[in-house]
């Protein structure tokens, strides 16, 4: 093939609607089709193949072709790494919030009467009213709201989490 500029200008108006085309096709986002393009076109251009004039359009979809793949390859690749990446931050969160309810119960266990301890679980594990955390514990409704109240403090304390 003669690489002339006028001769590589002439192939690249005549080739390039075809090869975008094609590339369109294959990777779906505009942009990329013409990066495909060009890509080919100047490695061609840069490496100067020895192709006959009868198969330079062969050449250049079979070329197209590949950088397409390419492409698509990188994108796979791209997206198992943010998967990973994802999955790793997941288990990485699990794992913080797993230490701090252990940490949580562990302060729950060393710093609160049993009484308090009772009052949180009735309120916040079985999801019970003053009301009705009161009428188990034979207690009334504000000694419910104070032992909430300082065992929320202790823990606080304790944890140092700011109110």
């Amino acid at each position: 093939m003669d690489y002339s500029k006028q001769r590589f200008e002439c192939l690249f108006k005549d080739c390039y609607p075809h090869m975008y085309r094609m590339a369109f096709s294959m990777v779906e986002n505009a942009d990329d089709a013409k990066d495909v393009v060009n890509q080919v076109f100047t490695q061609m251009w840069n490496g100067k193949p020895k192709v006959s004039e009868d198969s330079v359009r062969g050449y250049l979809l079979a070329a197209t072709r590949n950088q397409c793949l390419h492409i698509l390859r990188q994108r796979q690749l791209q997206q198992q790494l943010e998967e990973e990446l994802l999955r790793i931050t997941e288990v990485s969160r699990n794992d913080e919030h797993d230490d701090l309810l252990r940490e949580l119960q562990q302060v729950i266990d060393e710093n609160l009467t049993e009484q308090d301890r009772r009052v949180l679980q009735l309120h916040y594990d079985e999801e019970m009213t003053y009301q009705e955390t009161a009428s188990i514990l034979g207690i009334s409704t504000s000694a419910v709201n104070k032992h909430i109240t300082r065992s929320l403090a202790k823990i606080r304390e304790t944890l140092k989490i700011a109110k």
